[in-house]
């Protein structure tokens, strides 16, 4: 079985305007033309003239679609395609044989959309389609556990094996790897856009992701966070490998906990991952052994494997620093640091280790005092007050896009020097801006993620990226999601 296609999903009001969708599209091996939600429905219209071929879909609304008319109408829109000369068309499983499959079953994807996933129902819900004799089946199910995809992937293994063309997609966050390694899946295609929970632009898969190059025996990594859609890690990696010539991609990996990260990655084998919140004193404790700052803060940002366990290095403390030691003089300096989780330790150490007075400001009183016990700092009101500070350092996810018209700070307290943010999306924070209008000096996290990116694939790959690639890739990633509203 060759590489798998890319099927990019097209989705209108009108007629007109799918057609119009459908001819701009590139990257795609297939389009799928969904017909729910055109109010004014021309199946002949839509398939005529294309120059790539066609998945004709009218999904239900009980299905995760739009189309709310009756079975009977939806059943001749399915029909007229397949008379048409639609390449294929994509009919629901019901739970019996669809007539139509006997009369053209090579043209037929069969699919059905669960409404939750249960990894006893799986398969035998795939063995009663593939029964059926349809050409495809496409089984979604909307998966909240990375681990949910190990018997899927398992199962699309076995279809290939015995020359069946299946797609098993995982839906929603935590399923992204089934649509970014559909060859590990044993999928004949994937799917790209944004019509369903979960999908990526056929761009990013194709450019950031590399889908059509990457192997079953690439290496693997990602970054796994809860959420973690938002991340520039998987720009930057990926363009990092990339321009190393290096067979390895990197994945977004939203995971339900801990352990639902350790088990997935023993079972796809990766080699190394970066962390996020809220996971990073987790990792640590999985770790079998730790640089000196990983193990003096009990946290870590980065593993990798080796032999049967992981090795652990926290990036933060350096990527911190990098951007605001040519901008700022430690020795003496008042530093609140917002927060107490990893970023927050990572920066109060290293402010403190600088010569700064660090007070730890967080809302829960005790998860200050361990921060500021363990970084040798003080613990401080939350929010400071005004005159406490010299330097404010975010280290929250206050303000982070989508829920970016926040901030952690009253503006009137915005009475100090200087105002490090490091939320990276968008940029400038409503902090920054506030800060900025009160005369404050400010900084971003973006160049404190390439930073500490940048020494992470050193730490994996023993080379450092080249030249401005991490930033770069930075700079475009973030200007994509902050188009998008991402």
């Amino acid at each position: 079985m060759g590489h798998p296609q890319l099927c990019v999903t097209v989705t209108a009001d009108s007629t007109a305007e799918l057609r119009q969708r459908r001819d701009a599209t590139v990257d795609a091996d297939l389009i799928e033309l969904r017909l729910d939600g055109v109010r004014d429905v021309d199946v002949s219209g839509a398939i005529q003239g294309r120059r790539t071929p066609v998945i004709v879909t009218c999904r239900g609304v009980r299905d995760g679609g739009r189309f709310d008319g009756s079975e009977d109408e939806r059943r001749r829109m399915m029909d007229e395609a397949l008379t048409g000369g639609a390449e294929f068309v994509d009919l629901e499983w019901t739970g019996s044989p669809d007539p139509r499959i006997a009369v053209d079953a090579s043209r037929v994807v069969l699919s059905t959309h669960l409404s939750a996933f249960d990894a006893g129902e799986v398969e035998p819900c795939y063995r009663a389609m593939r029964a059926t004799g349809a050409a495809v089946v496409k089984i979604a199910a909307p998966v909240e556990h990375l681990m949910d995809l190990v018997p899927m992937a398992a199962l699309g293994r076995r279809a290939a094996a015995s020359r069946e063309r299946a797609v098993l997609i995982g839906m929603g966050p935590a399923g992204a790897a089934s649509r970014l390694l559909a060859n590990r899946f044993g999928a004949c295609w994937s799917y790209a856009g944004s019509a369903a929970p979960g999908q990526i632009s056929a761009a990013r898969m194709v450019r950031e992701f590399r889908y059509r190059d990457v192997g079953v025996d690439w290496e693997l990594y990602g970054v796994v966070g809860k959420p973690v859609e938002h991340s520039l890690s998987p720009a930057m990696h990926n363009a990092g490998f990339q321009a190393a010539g290096r067979d390895a991609v990197y994945l977004p990996l939203a995971a339900a906990d801990a352990d639902d990260f350790f088990g997935f990655a023993e079972s796809f084998g990766l080699a190394g991952a970066s962390v996020t919140a809220p996971f990073k004193a987790a990792a640590f404790e999985r770790t079998e052994t730790s640089d000196d700052i990983g193990r003096r803060i009990g946290a870590v940002n980065t593993l990798r494997r080796r032999g049967d366990g992981w090795q652990g290095m926290n990036s933060d403390v350096t990527g911190f620093l990098e951007p605001l030691t040519d901008r700022l003089a430690f020795e003496g300096l008042r530093a609140a640091v917002l927060g107490a989780g990893g970023a927050a330790r990572a920066a109060a150490l290293a402010l403190v280790e600088g010569g700064a007075s660090v007070d730890v400001c967080a809302r829960v009183t005790a998860r200050a005092e361990e921060t500021a016990a363990v970084c040798g700092a003080q613990v401080g009101a939350f929010p400071p007050g005004p005159g406490s500070w010299d330097l404010l350092v975010n280290a929250t996810s206050v303000g982070t896009s989508p829920k970016s018209d926040v901030s952690p700070m009253p503006s009137s307290a915005l009475d100090g020097r200087f105002v490090y943010d490091l939320v990276y999306n968008p940029n400038p924070t409503r902090l920054m801006r506030e800060a900025a209008a009160r005369g404050c000096a400010t900084l971003g996290g973006l160049e404190m993620l390439v930073a500490q990116a940048e020494r992470q694939f050193e730490w994996w790959t023993g080379a450092r990226p080249s030249g401005s690639v991490f930033a770069t890739a930075a700079q475009a990633g973030l200007m994509d999601r902050m188009e998008r509203g991402a």
